[in-house]
């Protein structure tokens, strides 16, 4: 059996517009995540995001390509077998309870007996539902739906998940409660596939993401990688009475001293000497959006100028 719990190979898929006009939405798609890993699928709205999983998932077919998981084309039922999935905006049985949604997903995967139900409750106690567990879906807040629904994803021990923006429609506090939840998932070896247009989600889950942009996969990678840290600039934080040649004062206090790899001893040294405190030695690199901006629009400009060239070829 392959390594890879995810394989795409040369996924493409044509949609028809109003006019019936070919539109491509994926273009040639390649990509592998491996068993345990958290694959974070980033991208702007529209980029071919939730188009992917849902060929992952059975749902559409590509137009051309392979998808498989597990080692078996998603066309074939098998595949989804030991799958937990929520859609960007889970549709729920809303006369059902929280509990009954979750048993009716246990046993979907072949849960029974007795323990079924208590089984069911530990997952909505984990996602603070534990007081509706007997309410309509209905009468739920969105936030609440969401964790429904994620329980319901959780509940039959998948060993992927592939979540489309999970964390959407959720508030601050119960954001980073579903974020541990999920590196719990990933730490005792389950296999994570989400996609997110927010970059902090990628940052605080992905071991590596792939970003998207208009059907076409640009790159995989860290998101150290994709901000550009590297050990090539060290940015010293330190606090001290007086400066040294090349730090700048922060407005919290303190002063911000950057030198080059093969400085970072001598500059210590001199931060020693003029009595400075060291509190954070740290890669230089940009903010996870800024790094991201900036190779979207890099992009944006090859393709600009690939058009143009072929525009200007003779025919």
């Amino acid at each position: 059996m392959s390594e890879h719990v995810i394989e795409l190979e040369k996924l493409s898929k044509v949609y028809r517009d109003k006019r019936l006009k070919p539109v491509q939405g994926l273009q040639e798609l390649s990509l592998q995540v491996r068993a345990g890993e958290a694959f974070g699928f980033a991208g702007p709205n529209g980029a071919g995001k939730s188009t992917t999983i849902k060929i992952l998932t059975g749902i559409l077919r590509p137009t051309s390509g392979h998808a498989r998981i597990h080692g078996l084309d998603t066309t074939d039922h098998r595949a989804r077998r030991k799958l937990g999935y929520v859609p960007e905006n889970p549709y729920l049985y809303d006369y059902l309870t929280p509990l009954e949604m979750l048993r009716m997903g246990a046993r979907m995967r072949g849960m029974k007996g007795r323990g079924v139900t208590s089984h069911c409750m530990g997952w909505l106690e984990r996602f603070g539902l534990g007081a509706v567990a007997k309410k309509r879906i209905r009468t739920l807040s969105k936030g609440m739906t969401q964790r429904v629904a994620l329980g319901h994803a959780m509940v039959g021990n998948p060993e992927l998940l592939i979540l489309d923006e999970p964390l959407s429609g959720l508030d601050p506090i119960w954001r980073q409660e579903v974020v541990e939840t999920l590196i719990a998932y990933r730490n005792q070896g389950g296999t994570l596939f989400f996609s997110s247009h927010v970059l902090t989600d990628v940052e605080q889950l992905g071991d590596r993401f792939g970003i998207i942009h208009r059907g076409r996969l640009r790159t995989i990678g860290s998101p150290t990688e994709l901000r550009g840290g590297s050990n090539e600039q060290m940015m010293i934080v330190s606090l001290g009475t007086f400066p040294v040649p090349g730090a700048l004062s922060r407005a919290s206090g303190g002063w911000e001293t950057q030198v080059k790899a093969d400085a970072l001893w001598n500059k210590l040294h001199e931060l020693e000497q003029a009595q400075h405190r060291i509190l954070e030695i740290r890669p230089v690199g940009l903010r996870l959006e800024q790094a991201f901006m900036r190779f979207i629009q890099d992009e944006d400009l090859k393709d600009i100028s690939l058009q143009k060239a072929a525009a200007e070829q003779p025919r």
